[in-house]
């Protein structure tokens, strides 16, 4: 018989620099599905164990919704998947810094491990404008960025470019 851990006690599969980067090409590419529906180009991917979750990106503009960001999305639908609110052993792979309700909701879902690509000088929870990891609240993800960084921060400069010319 195989011994089954608890979700809080499972163990945590680390993924390589390697594998971190082939997350965040997925992550890219739900992000440019976004700029495609014109709403803005950011992408979400949960994984654990090497098992992709959930796959969001923006949908802000579409609904007409200001939570309907990638990284909401991506953790709503891996809870349900998983069948509970809390994402033990999963790393989140998002195209862009998470703002302070996105980085809110990781901390609360208890992701162990973020990566994103571009940081957010405006709006970044984790590092740039602000880091939820320094205050004392009861969970810090591990944080990865850089990740793909030049080709995150490119897509985002070309939608706003062309919102600026439209």
């Amino acid at each position: 018989m195989t011994e089954r851990y608890p979700l809080s006690a499972q163990p945590f599969y680390e993924p390589t620099p390697g594998e971190d980067a082939a997350w965040m090409a997925l992550a890219l590419e739900t992000a440019r599905s976004a700029a495609e529906a014109d709403d803005i180009p950011v992408g979400a991917v949960a994984v654990r164990n090497g098992e992709v979750l959930a796959v969001a990106c923006n949908m802000r503009e579409r609904t007409r919704c200001a939570t309907h960001h990638a990284e909401i999305l991506a953790i709503e639908e891996a809870c349900r998947k998983l069948g509970g609110w809390r994402l033990p052993g999963t790393t989140l792979y998002v195209t862009l810094e998470p703002c302070p309700m996105c980085a809110g909701a990781i901390i609360n879902a208890r992701i162990p491990r973020v990566v994103y690509g571009a940081s957010d000088p405006k709006a970044g929870a984790f590092g740039s404008l602000l880091n939820l990891n320094d205050f004392p609240l009861n969970h810090k993800p591990a944080l990865i960025r850089g990740v793909r960084e030049r080709e995150c921060a490119d897509l985002l400069r070309a939608y706003f470019r062309k919102k600026r010319l439209k």
